[in-house]
């Protein structure tokens, strides 16, 4: 899978600072960096390799980063760089554009100088989520794309919202997962970022079709999450909440490993678990937990929750009370 976990623990605290840029001028690029906390410097660093993409966090003290054309033609990995910044703020300058990144994407591109600075939030550490994407395989126009390098692009709407939950989700789920699956997220993450990209440049409908499929599945995924409680939550309501025909809904789904209807009766039954195991939420009915998830027959809940987990759900809440 390629999962990486290492941290400012491996070392003591005075070699801190030089390890960090050790490990990000070898495993990132060459670049300068400095930092006004040498002496009590913090770093972790995870990566994830996804195949067509990698993924890397960062946390660490504040630092000043600066690769110039020398390092351009020291090393150079021909990569489009995608940082959504999750504490603190990111200022970014490259090819005259000079942003200030908070909580919002930044796209980066290894092959010109850039120079970034990071700024510590209140207890002085800074993150950010940094989705590495060779130019090679990201199927957009190079110079359309260097459009937007240095510019913020907002994380709360269109697709950058949802490239930027994606990347929320890979973090908790991505390192469980197995090789197959996992280059199935690259797929899926480099479709995202395509999408998000396109729509910033205005060209969304030049996307790969993939790309744009990808992008509402994501968002029929998180209005079916939205919307567990409604009974009346059908693959009909989702197509008809989406302007898509049910033929269109289900050859979205066609070769996903489970359909509409089998992801809302999964997650349905999935909430109810967790509540059911809940002791916070032990004396509420088992009848009126599968009701709040859009069960609306206790006997249908029951037989579906059996055939998931093994047991009913009444039978399923005594164990887990019991751990």
């Amino acid at each position: 899978m390629g999962s990486l976990d290492v941290s400012d623990a491996a070392v003591s605290c005075e070699d801190t600072f030089d390890w960090f840029c050790e490990t990000v001028s070898s495993d990132v690029m060459p670049v300068s960096l400095s930092t006004r906390h040498t002496a009590d410097f913090r770093a972790d660093i995870t990566d994830l390799d996804l195949g067509a993409a990698r993924l890397s966090t960062f946390a660490c003290s504040p630092v000043l980063a600066r690769r110039t054309p020398a390092h351009v033609r020291t090393g150079d990995s021909e990569q489009y760089q995608i940082a959504l910044v999750t504490r603190g703020a990111f200022r970014v300058s490259q090819r005259g554009h000079r942003s200030v990144i908070a909580g919002d994407l930044v796209l980066t591109n290894t092959s010109h100088p850039v120079e970034t600075q990071t700024v510590g939030d209140a207890d002085g550490q800074v993150e950010m989520v940094m989705l590495q994407i060779p130019r090679a395989v990201l199927p957009l126009r190079s110079d359309r794309v260097d459009r937007l390098l240095g510019q913020r692009i907002p994380a709360s709407e269109g697709t950058a919202a949802i490239l930027a939950g994606f990347l929320g989700t890979l973090l908790s789920h991505g390192p469980q997962c197995g090789g197959e699956e996992i280059n199935r997220l690259g797929s899926m993450t480099l479709d995202l970022a395509t999408a998000c990209l396109a729509q910033q440049l205005g060209a969304l409908d030049e996307a790969p079709a993939e790309a744009r499929a990808q992008v509402m599945r994501q968002r029929i995924n998180a209005f079916i999450e939205h919307n567990l409680g409604d009974p009346e939550l059908t693959p009909q309501a989702i197509a008809d909440r989406h302007n898509i025909s049910l033929r269109t809904l289900y050859n979205l789904f066609r070769e996903q490993p489970i359909s509409v209807a089998a992801t809302i009766r999964s997650e349905r039954i999935e909430r109810c678990r967790l509540d059911l195991a809940s002791r916070d939420l032990s004396s509420q009915p088992v009848q009126a937990i599968a009701a709040r998830w859009g069960f609306s027959s206790a006997t249908a809940f029951s037989r579906a929750f059996r055939e998931v987990h093994g047991v009913t759900p009444t039978e399923y809440r005594a164990n887990a009370l019991l751990t």
